[in-house]
């Protein structure tokens, strides 16, 4: 016996239906998929059809982007692929929950905002520990976010200076000598944050500001020695840092400061056999208050939407080789015990 087929109206305003559907339909083709209904598209109204269920979860999350489009927003392919995603989910949030707040505007005065749950939970802890830890894979705005909380303190005079820093070590190859002064040496590794200051602060008012002293762009091995007060302090790629660069970063740490560490702990570019000062930091700082660990997933990677597919398979295959590796190693202790 078949399932009856139920049906849900909405309005669905011509200036929005657009945005909402996507382009050719795209977005209405996902949802359909998703959630195995039809959307037929009349004038202003749209007719959902499909088990009852189905039908109901398709309507609330078609309510919810376009509550979102009515803000001025443009829905994208993320915010559809995780409105989905939470649609599956027990804890069902809307995404009109993590609008509502803005960090601040970019330079072409597009707001920047957290987009997931993971993302809001970063900020949200950011704001209310001095020394936040950002840990996940690429593309989930820990970098961004950081520095647009950051910038937005500095303008708000929480602040008195940023303070930028990474480890200046190579992604996986030799790079050699590399020609021009010792600022020309190490901008390269510096770029991606260069590039988040540019787009959310623009880069006159960076220039005038760095000049100044007020904002400051470093490799880590600068901070040796000093102690940061009254500064707002993001340690960006911590993944690439040695167990006694950590330490050596985090009792830089002064009076009227705030601290975020971020990195990816799948991608190092350490040393064979070398610790990273990340791991050892989550370890043995997990239970100190006002240090706060968050911890980004692929389901919070806000760029294109291949690089959430890119991101799981590479956590599938990591998972498949740590698995094989684990029976390796029980074989060969099993093996040897037989051997006694």
């Amino acid at each position: 016996m078949s399932e009856t087929v139920y049906e849900e109206r909405m309005q669905l305003p011509s200036e929005h239906a657009a945005n909402v559907l996507g382009r050719y339909d795209q977005n209405a083709k996902k949802i359909e998929r998703a959630f195995h209904v039809s959307l037929i598209m009349r004038d202003d109204s749209l007719r959902i059809l499909g088990p009852r269920i189905a039908v109901d979860k398709a309507k609330a999350a078609l309510t919810d982007l376009l509550s979102l489009s009515e803000r001025g927003n443009d829905i994208t392919e993320q915010a559809v692929n995780y409105r989905i995603s939470m649609s599956m989910s027990e804890n069902e949030q809307l995404l009109t929950d993590l609008d509502e707040e803005c960090i601040c505007y970019t330079i072409s005065g597009r707001p920047v905002k957290p987009k997931t749950l993971g993302q809001k939970a970063y900020v949200d802890s950011i704001r209310n520990n001095m020394i936040t830890f950002g840990i996940g894979p690429a593309g989930t705005g820990k970098t961004y976010l950081a520095m647009a909380m950051a910038i937005t303190a500095f303008r708000n005079e929480e602040v008195g200076r940023i303070i930028l820093t990474r480890p200046a070590i190579e992604a996986g190859e030799k790079l050699g000598f590399l020609p021009g002064d010792l600022q020309s040496k190490i901008d390269p590794y510096l770029r991606p944050l260069y590039d988040a200051l540019y787009q959310i602060m623009g880069a006159d008012n960076f220039q005038k500001n760095m000049e100044k002293g007020l904002i400051e762009v470093a490799p880590l091995a600068y901070m040796r020695g000093r102690t940061l007060d009254n500064a707002y302090i993001i340690l960006d790629e911590a993944q690439n840092t040695t167990q006694a660069q950590m330490k050596m970063f985090l009792t830089r740490v002064g009076f009227g400061s705030k601290v975020i560490v971020t990195g990816d702990l799948s991608q190092k570019d350490l040393a064979p056999g070398a610790v990273s000062g990340l791991d050892v930091a989550a370890e043995i700082l997990k239970n100190i208050e006002g240090i706060a660990f968050c911890e980004l997933t692929s389901k919070d990677v806000v760029r294109h939407p291949l690089v959430q597919r890119i991101v799981e398979a590479y956590e599938r295959f990591e998972k498949t080789q740590n698995r094989n590796h684990e029976r390796r190693k029980n074989a060969v202790r099993k093996g040897g015990r037989e051997n006694r």
